[in-house]
């Protein structure tokens, strides 16, 4: 059976989708069988290793691909607050989404949404290492804020999930 083809010529942006996941986290499980599935289903969807060239800088990339989507699926995971990337690209995204540019849907995989919240566990771990490296900076403030304004929104709390094989379907936007 064919995949329905979508006319994209019309749309102001490059990309349906921009996923935002911790790669060591869940690039070789749930996110896997999430981007396959958007694909499948004709959604373009924007994922760091398919998109971006060899040899190219990753920040302007990351923000130009999210700042030409329509929607952010963000893949909060154990280890997501560790990766300076991965926070980053989430300032733009909470950003975007509080000047309407952008919609915002968070996966809380194997990670209570509380945690992501109020900066415990784990992440609160990550943050204060990052605190130590960016001592004086405003950015690990804007993580902070950025993770919490997030983590307050409505979203997929997928504990107990192995590798998400099955689910990523359901998430189809």
């Amino acid at each position: 059976m064919a995949t329905p083809s979508i006319a994209h010529e019309s749309f102001p942006w490059d990309y349906d989708v921009f996923l935002s996941f911790r790669g060591e986290d869940t690039r070789k499980t749930f996110t896997d069988h999430l981007y396959s599935a958007l694909r499948q289903a004709g959604i373009r969807t924007f994922r760091d290793e398919e998109e971006l060239r060899k040899g190219e800088y990753l920040a302007p990339g990351l923000m130009r691909a999210i700042q030409s989507s329509r929607i952010a699926v963000i893949v909060f995971s154990k280890d997501y607050a560790s990766s300076r990337w991965c926070l980053d690209e989430l300032v733009e995204i909470v950003e975007l989404k509080e000047k309407e540019k952008l919609k915002v849907f968070p996966i809380f995989y194997n990670v209570d949404p509380s945690e992501v919240r109020k900066q415990s566990g784990n992440y609160g771990m990550a943050l204060a290492k990052h605190k130590e490296r960016f001592h004086g900076s405003d950015k690990v403030q804007k993580w902070r804020d950025a993770l919490t304004k997030v983590a307050d929104m409505s979203g997929w709390d997928l504990k107990g999930v192995a590798n998400g094989y099955g689910l990523a379907p359901f998430l189809i936007i």
